[in-house]
């Protein structure tokens, strides 16, 4: 099995040359005063160590040992509560939290690229801090004073860690119809009752306390999703002076057995009157909960940008050393009884293939976190305003499409190894295994389709689309005299026009039938995610090529041939899904059920 090595050259590059974050931060007082290139370089540098020397190497043996209940407590894998307070100690859980509250502010274009290498070297564990991360959001945006002042600067520091709890045993996506109550208290808190099921590090041993955020109806509650509130529970009760005080009335009643993520508990949560505060407006918990959502998605997406990463770099080692028949042309190394396979034009179309969509989707995160820090720093509110539009198109895109290509990426890297992916040893079969929940869990692939087809494109009737379309029609357009660029621009302006087009038919279609939303939606977010790589590896070229002339090490010439793989044999994908976009909902839509 190879080890994890944080991919700090690629990371750099494409934060630094493809998308110039120095200065986009200096563009941004709220982000100036807190980063710096300096600042932002020694970050990197510390989360490539802790991320392959501490997080790596408890990824195997945690998978092997899972987390252990007993009557309601729940005991981690070995190693991993001294990684959480190594984490804590050195700042990362607060890495980008509000430095009112001891947070250090940074923005989000640097904590995702920390986020993909914690990802890519133990997802089981990195969901404990990118949930309370989350979670610190929406206590931020919608806390009181008084909860942001006990509650933030613990989880900050690592000290206390969050946990979301909104699915229940008969409600998951449709979240209106909840049964968990909140009844109102003299003392200004709620009695919380009901059962939460699937909930992440509901239950652990690395920190001392761990903060519910659950979502409940009031008694006079309206009936759906507008009767929805959020709570904010604490497994311990805080006392004034800052002390741990009564444990709450809620507990972890088993864990579930799951296919991946084993070292991650995955708890049910039984709620017996526990003590609770309102988060944000009575009956505004929706609001609050995809504060945390929206963060957690592009999370996820960045979840499996980092397996995908993870099962790159084991597929290429192997590749390199696996020696099986000869090359087409002839033997390569003629001294040995074969060629390493790495010189078989299949393997080799694998291995781009997930380069392909690796080195494109973290420039596509860095891109959507780029609008994230435009939506909550920029100066100018119209400016801000775009970020927010951005960001409500852009976070299916991101969430969906990286995790979906985050499996291809794994089950690519498997096929590789062939027999011995299927086995323990190398693991890439675990890799298989964790990273399929991430097409699942916080709004499957399926919800996340349909969210950006039905209310981020058609509900609005394209206006957020524009959006983007005008930001790469502008790139084409500024860059038209390049000459590196000008062997992609053309594809690029062709898969644009394709999207663009089929945005508009999507949009007359569904005002004449409505199943023409759904019957879209999954091909429709897979072409607008091609599409947007194609984007990210025109604006790679334009950043590698100056400087591939000069270069002995291979990186920016890589760069440049993954580009022409990509436009030739990736992008041209657009065209078929297009194909079976125009054709409507017609044929899906025939069948009885009982044709089924």
């Amino acid at each position: 099995m190879a080890d994890y090595q944080a991919p700090l050259r690629d990371i750099r590059f494409v934060l630094n040359e493809v998308f110039d974050a120095p200065n986009f931060w200096a563009s941004l007082p709220g982000v100036a005063d807190n980063v710096d290139p300096d600042t932002a370089d020694a970050i990197l540098e510390e989360a490539g160590k802790i991320t392959a020397g501490t997080l790596a190497p408890i990824n195997r043996e945690g998978d092997e040992q899972g987390c252990q209940w007993n009557d309601g407590e729940v005991t981690t894998p070995e190693g991993f509560r001294e990684a959480y307070k190594t984490m804590a100690e050195g700042g990362w859980v607060g890495l980008g939290g509000n430095p009112e509250f001891g947070g250090m502010g940074m923005p989000k274009t640097l904590v995702a690229q920390f986020e993909e290498m914690m990802q890519g070297a133990n997802m089981s564990f990195g969901l404990a801090p990118m949930l309370t991360a989350g979670a610190c959001v929406a206590l931020d945006a919608h806390g009181s004073q008084q909860l942001k002042e006990t509650y933030l600067p613990k989880m900050y520091d690592g000290s206390w860690t969050g946990a979301m709890d909104l699915t229940e045993p008969h409600a998951g996506t449709d979240l209106g119809i909840i049964r968990t109550k909140a009844e109102p208290r003299d003392d200004g808190s709620y009695s919380i009752t009901g059962t939460k099921i699937f909930i992440t590090w509901g239950e652990h041993d690395m920190t001392d306390n761990i903060i519910h955020f659950v979502l409940a109806k009031l008694p006079d509650a309206p009936k759906g999703p507008k009767g929805i509130s959020m709570f904010l529970v604490p497994k311990y009760d805080v006392n004034e002076d800052g002390s741990l005080g009564e444990r709450n009335h809620f507990s972890c009643g088993s864990l579930e057995k799951k296919m991946g993520i084993k070292a991650s508990a995955t708890c049910v949560m039984n709620f017996d009157g526990a003590k609770g505060y309102l988060v944000g407006e009575p009956n505004k918990g929706l609001m609050a909960m995809f504060t945390m959502m929206n963060y957690e998605r592009l999370g996820v997406g960045v979840q499996g940008l980092g397996a995908a990463e993870a099962s790159l770099q084991n597929a290429r080692d192997y590749a390199m050393e696996r020696t099986q028949s000869r090359a087409p042309t002839g033997p390569q190394e003629k001294d040995k009884a074969a060629d390493p396979i790495i010189v078989h034009p299949d393997v080799r179309r694998m291995l781009l293939t997930m380069k392909g969509y690796v080195e494109g989707g973290r420039a596509f995160s860095t891109y959507v976190a780029q609008w994230l820090d435009v939506a909550k720093f920029a100066e100018d509110e119209e400016r801000r305003k775009q970020g927010d539009a951005m960001v409500a198109l852009l976070t299916p895109v991101a969430k969906a499409f990286l995790t979906d290509r985050g499996l291809d990426a794994c089950v690519i890297g498997q096929q590789i190894f062939g027999g011995h992916g299927f086995i323990r040893e190398w693991g890439q079969e675990q890799l298989v295994r964790d990273t399929r929940i991430t097409q699942i869990y916080e709004g499957t692939n399926g919800i996340q389709a349909m969210d950006l087809m039905g209310r981020k494109v058609v509900a609005n009737q394209g206006k957020y689309f524009e959006l983007f379309a005008k930001d790469v029609a502008a790139f084409i357009e500024e860059n038209s005299d390049n000459d590196a660029l000008r062997p992609y621009l053309g594809q690029l302006a062709a898969a644009l026009e394709r999207l663009d087009d089929v945005t508009e038919t999507v949009i007359k279609q569904a005002g004449e039938n409505p199943n023409e939303v759904g019957a879209a939606a999954v091909d429709y977010l897979d072409l607008f995610g091609l599409t947007a790589l194609g984007y990210m590896w025109a604006m790679v070229v334009k950043a590698a090529a100056p400087k591939a002339q000069d270069d002995t090490s291979g990186f920016y010439t890589g760069k440049l041939k993954t580009a022409r793989f990509y436009f030739d044999r990736l992008l041209p994908k657009t065209v078929s899904l297009a194909e079976g976009i125009r054709s409507g909902s017609g044929a899906m839509m025939a069948h009885s059920a009982e044709e089924f």
